[in-house]
């Protein structure tokens, strides 16, 4: 440890990460992020979202595409498709934090409730951990009028590089 109060961990290509009361990516290479920190994004799913992705995905569950078969379900309504809500995840990733040029290594997800079509819909990226030029964020997705949780998991994300 140097009189800063920094400990070199690790050094791979001149790339460092460093300990200071969290960890830090800090290169001339990437940009700079700490642990805790967070990002979010906001969309609404609409029934019209829905039916492209259905069209795309080839996902046609009537769960998600028919009202009247959707009513005699547990939920009474059409849901989104769940790969919908981690595709937000993927877009604050990938454009927020870390941000354009991120490459996404794994994602582990649980569903906890359903998010209906027509619902204001959050996802949260925040990071746990860094390591080289590697980052370990929790992903939630909740409904944004009540903070219902929807979705949790964990990803990992291969930070960009700074040019």
């Amino acid at each position: 440890m140097n009189s800063r109060g920094i400990r070199t961990l690790s050094k791979l290509h001149s790339e460092y990460v460093i300990i200071r009361k969290c960890v830090r990516c800090a290169s001339k290479n990437h940009a700079s992020f700490s642990v805790g920190d967070k990002a979010t994004l906001t969309k609404t799913f609409t029934n019209d979202d829905v039916e492209t992705f259905a069209k795309i995905s080839m996902d046609h569950n009537p769960l998600h595409t028919d009202p009247d078969f959707a009513k005699t379900t547990k939920f009474g309504k059409c849901i989104v498709h769940g790969v919908l809500i981690n595709g937000l995840i993927s877009a604050v990733c990938s454009t927020k934090l870390p941000g354009p040029g991120t490459v996404y290594l794994s994602q582990e997800t649980k569903f906890v409730a359903p998010a209906f079509v027509n619902e204001s819909i959050t996802a949260e990226v925040k990071v746990l951990e860094i390591r080289k030029s590697i980052m370990r964020c929790s992903t939630t997705a909740f409904r944004t009028e009540d903070k219902k949780v929807l979705m949790q998991g964990e990803a990992k994300l291969l930070i960009p590089r700074v040019t």
